[in-house]
């Protein structure tokens, strides 16, 4: 992994010092050094900066202010002659801070640092996305079935069972269970409650008329309380 970073400094000596300890350091590379804030937002303007050692004290706009400015995903180390800083530093999630002069093994502890930040970034980046749901098991009589969610058209609730409607099958699955646990298993992308007693399979309406979703010759009531979720779904996707 190489870190793209940048140094921040109005003084000089300081300016050398860690350009030598970024050079000597593998997985660093130095792609700006700046004598000010304002030098170092041209810099950021122009290239991808992952790193960014910078100095607290420096005229017209300071470290902290500074850093203010800078997106979530670039990440800071302050060099500092004053200790009293390094609380500061914390607030604005500084990954460390270094106090002048600063030795090799300090900078290199701290770089060590954000090298083990940026691999959990890229090894959590490259972790594939969990599955999507696409069925769930519910129990009817004495069995276990698999219930396909894309051939669901709607759900009923009668007191404590539920009647599962699908597409192409004349009789529902009833099942032993509420509605609210029934409803915490399906995805909110594609399922949405539109009254007390009904589920319904967002991606199967084709008509709806005077607050009533049509499937054939059933019509689903959409009561006070989810017509607003509703409406708000409709105005998102079909009404653009």
């Amino acid at each position: 992994m190489i870190i793209n970073c940048i140094i921040v400094d109005d003084e000089p000596l300081s300016l050398d010092l860690m350009e030598s300890y970024v050079e000597k350091t593998p997985f660093l590379k130095l792609i700006g050094r700046c004598g000010s804030a304002i030098e170092a937002l041209d810099v950021m303007n122009k290239a991808k900066v992952d790193l960014v050692f910078l100095d607290i004290h420096m005229p017209d706009l300071n470290g902290l202010e500074f850093s203010r400015t800078i997106k979530d995903e670039t990440r800071i180390i302050f060099i500092t002659a004053y200790e009293k800083y390094a609380l500061n530093g914390y607030k604005v999630e500084a990954l460390d801070y270094l106090v002048k002069p600063v030795n090799y093994e300090e900078f290199l502890t701290a770089a060590n640092k954000a090298k083990k930040w940026f691999e959990l970034i890229s090894q959590k980046n490259k972790e594939p996305e969990a599955e999507a749901i696409n069925s769930i098991y519910v129990k009817s009589e004495h069995q276990i079935i698999q219930v396909n969610l894309a051939e669901i058209m709607y759900i009923e609730g009668l007191k404590d069972y539920v009647k599962i409607y699908l597409a192409g099958h004349t009789k529902p699955i009833l099942s032993l269970m509420s509605m609210k646990s029934l409803e915490e298993q399906l995805p909110a992308s594609n399922f949405m409650r539109v009254h007390r007693s009904f589920i319904v399979n967002l991606t199967k309406i084709r008509t709806i008329e005077r607050d009533r979703i049509i499937f054939g010759d059933v019509y689903i009531p959409i009561s006070d309380k989810y017509k607003d979720d509703f409406r708000e779904y409709l105005a998102k996707r079909f009404l653009k």
